[in-house]
């Protein structure tokens, strides 16, 4: 028994297996150190990415209310200045009617005051006619409920069944759009 006895001393000087300057193995937990190094880095760079992304979607955000009242308020501008267009040119056929009333007054010859007021009407209508409005012929057509409105029906005959046999009032189209429909009354 003696022979197998160990000598401590001696396991402590014997290097062990594997002990060598040239095994030495890494240092554990370095490799999970270099990788989570590198999971740090991508994820600061993915928020770098995100907050760009971010600031880039409020710009667009900003952008587009900008773009959005500016429109707005282009569109109100035209709006108005169409308007003003139009009643710019309706002062000219005032300026008729005040001096036709004025003729009226002062003159006595009615194929002269006939004469002033339909120069006048022409005039009106000529401007309107500028500004894209139309007169919808109506009389004799058949009645069609999309642009006409009936007010009555009246017995007007065979071939008049179903036609307009009498005008109200007018309708009007604004560059074939209708603004007023045709008030009629239609032949059954």
């Amino acid at each position: 028994m003696s022979d197998k006895r160990i000598d401590n001393d001696s396991m402590l000087n014997e290097p062990a297996a594997g002990d060598s300057e040239f095994d030495t193995p890494a240092q554990p937990g370095q490799e999970s150190e270099d990788s989570i190094d590198e999971l740090v880095s991508e994820t600061d760079r993915l928020r770098a990415e995100l907050q760009e992304s971010k600031e880039k979607y409020l710009r667009l955000v900003a952008e587009f209310d900008n773009f959005r009242k500016r429109t707005s308020k282009e569109k109100l501008d035209i709006i108005q200045t169409a308007s003003k267009d139009v009643v710019v040119s309706m002062l000219d056929v005032l300026d008729d009617a005040d001096r036709a009333q004025q003729q009226l007054e002062s003159s006595s010859d009615p194929d002269e005051i006939k004469k002033g007021i339909v120069l006048v009407f022409n005039k009106l209508r000529n401007i309107l006619k500028s500004k894209g409005i139309k007169l919808m012929k109506a009389k004799g057509e058949p009645f069609n409920p999309d642009i006409h409105e009936a007010i009555a029906e009246v017995e007007a005959g065979k071939e008049m069944r179903g036609k307009i046999v009498e005008v109200v009032q007018d309708g009007y189209y604004l560059n074939d759009k209708i603004i007023r429909f045709a008030k009629v009354i239609v032949g059954k």
